[in-house]
């Protein structure tokens, strides 16, 4: 839902007075509104993407809305209902609370409590869905060649097939972090080459006429990347006589050193260039690399991308750390207006301490204590975590270990956010 868009509401009641005056208030205080009769007819128009609340009475011919309830919450458990109830029902809407209702209000309800409850459930709604979204953009995008939908990725990701097998050598502008080895190693995969060595050179370490000795010798480290891709990593900071070496292999695709004669050897270069370094790079060594320049843009640059990323980084380290993968929709917009010098590797640092829940925006000795409602939420996440993992992903063994009710242990699921999906992953 986008700050400019309504949160929708269903309500039914069978009530007319009541649901023509109830549906006009919705209406008044911002909601989009669909008012029905019976829940029969109600149940039609809300699918498990239905997003916003379900507002309904109990006691109602036919099917009541305890039933409805129940219904929807088989559909999707996320679902957000509130109950209208006379208080002879009172018990049956806590029950239905435990099971997962969202709130109930007695007759005669006071109609701003009606209003915030309502707001508070679209709200929660919208978040539930944008979830949904990011993980599902997550999922999609897991097997992709670079992820993000902002311009310059899309450009990028479009050149991956023409430049894999082009005869050309590649320099790739960019600020530390923003994945210029990946970018790389894509462009490699993708073509004739992946089938031989994807050989990387940190220029800043070859000091030594010894380690450019082993580099450029007969049989030495590049010749044996023959028919792959050499990936001149710093290229900004590599000496002078490496420079000048690297001009050598550039323009006649040989190997040797010191008179020996010279083997031919055939490698695709792609050099990483630290932006605004152009001036320390040869300008022999730079225009033959540069067949192709590219830039690969800093975050600062792809806001836009956060989300999908941050959902990417945090599947990948909920799987690594075999941990539940934890809600998106708390820490994008959170995230979105962070300043990231560290670009694309530091929101993939932070996705990680968000899977370990070590990110907090200030951790100091002096951080006092959990209050006890989120100690004993704690508790009970671990508690169900380790059932469901000591009956190897059976949710029956799991509540049987618990000992407490069937809808009780979904209710608590749902609250505490528990991924019952990842949790079964971890089977055998």
């Amino acid at each position: 839902m986008t700050p400019d868009q309504k949160p929708s509401a269903v309500l039914i009641d069978d009530d007319d007075d009541l649901r023509i005056a109830t549906a006009q208030l919705l209406t008044i205080r911002g909601f989009d509104v669909r008012a029905f009769a019976d829940a029969t007819t109600a149940l039609a128009h809300i699918d498990a993407d239905f997003p916003g609340v379900v507002i309904t009475d109990v006691r109602m011919p036919g099917m009541s809305g305890i039933a409805l309830f129940e219904t929807l919450h088989d559909r999707d458990p996320d679902l957000a209902v509130i109950l209208i109830t006379g208080h002879g029902d009172v018990a049956m809407a806590v029950d239905a609370i435990k099971a997962g209702a969202w709130d109930f209000l007695t007759k005669p309800f006071d109609p701003e409590a009606l209003i915030a409850a309502a707001a508070r459930a679209a709200k929660a709604r919208s978040l539930t869905l944008e979830n949904r979204r990011l993980r599902a953009a997550a999922d999609a995008e897991a097997g992709a060649a670079l992820i993000g939908d902002t311009a310059a990725i899309v450009r990028l990701r479009g050149m991956i097939p023409m430049l894999a097998d082009a005869a050309l050598d590649l320099v790739i502008e960019g600020q530390f972090g923003t994945g210029r080895e990946h970018y790389a190693r894509l462009i490699h995969r993708a073509g004739r080459r992946s089938r031989h060595r994807f050989l990387k050179i940190d220029c800043a370490t070859v000091t030594l006429p010894s380690l450019e000795r082993e580099l450029f010798a007969r049989n030495g480290v590049i010749a044996r990347a023959h028919r792959g891709t050499v990936f001149l990593d710093n290229l900004s900071r590599a000496s002078t006589t490496l420079q000048d070496q690297l001009v050598r292999l550039a323009e006649t695709r040989t190997v040797a050193f010191e008179g020996v004669d010279p083997d031919p050897v055939d490698v695709r270069i792609i050099a990483s260039l630290d932006e605004g370094q152009r001036e320390r790079v040869s300008a022999a060594l730079y225009h033959r690399l540069a067949g192709v320049p590219l830039r690969m843009p800093p975050l600062a640059e792809r806001t836009a991308d956060i989300p999908v990323l941050l959902a990417h980084f945090i599947g990948i380290a909920a799987r690594q750390h075999d941990v539940p993968m934890p809600s998106l929709a708390d820490h994008v917009h959170r995230l979105a207006t962070r300043e990231w010098p560290g670009n694309v590797l530091e929101l993939a640092r932070t996705a990680e301490r968000i899977c370990l829940g070590l990110e907090e925006d200030a951790v100091t000795c002096d951080t006092p204590p959990a209050p006890l409602p989120a100690r004993l939420d704690a508790f009970e996440r671990t508690a169900i975590v380790e059932a469901v993992t000591a009956s190897d992903g059976g949710i029956a063994g799991a509540i049987e270990r618990l000992q407490i009710p069937r809808k009780t242990f979904y209710y608590r699921v749902k609250r505490l956010g528990i991924d019952l999906r990842a949790l079964r992953q971890r089977r055998p």
